[in-house]
């Protein structure tokens, strides 16, 4: 049997809420126990889709990149864009995701201001989807707190 991180720490919320809990006479014991026991919870979720989650986002804004560089008038930064397309995920370990999520994240933020400036025709429409992509992206990164009773 080899056990799954997000199996084991969804084991330890169940025993902190169920078992332990209980137990607890004082306030504070009792508050920490379940802030506990909700923060394990969160990261046997995340654990599950860490990697599936920031590859899909680092696809999605890839893929908006490759289209932008053709749009935008500013050729520093559509070189940029066309270069950031191009580039792929160099390891799955999510330290290594994070960094490239990030390094994309901040030319996503560099292209939206960009695009809010801009008054070509393409411009707006653009900018729609970029908000689909941040509004889905946030959708993709809530976390679903269990329910119990």
């Amino acid at each position: 049997m080899k056990p799954e991180v997000d199996v084991v720490l969804g084991g330890f919320l169940g025993t902190l809420l169920t078992e332990i809990a209980p137990q607890l006479g004082a306030e504070y014991s009792l508050g920490s126990v379940g802030l506990i026991a909700m923060t394990v919870g969160m990261a046997a979720q995340e654990f599950d889709r860490a990697a599936d989650l920031r590859v899909a986002e680092n696809r999605e804004m890839r893929a908006l990149f490759s289209e932008a560089a053709k749009l935008v008038g500013d050729r520093g930064l559509a070189a940029r864009l066309k270069e950031a397309a191009a580039s792929q995920d160099g390891s799955f370990r999510v330290s290594a995701l994070n960094a490239t999520n990030d390094e994309l994240a901040k030319l996503l933020i560099e292209l939206q201001a960009h695009v809010e400036e801009s008054k070509a025709d393409w411009a707006a429409p653009f900018e729609a989807k970029l908000w689909d992509y941040i509004v889905g992206a946030a959708e993709r990164r809530r976390v679903v707190l269990p329910t119990f009773g």
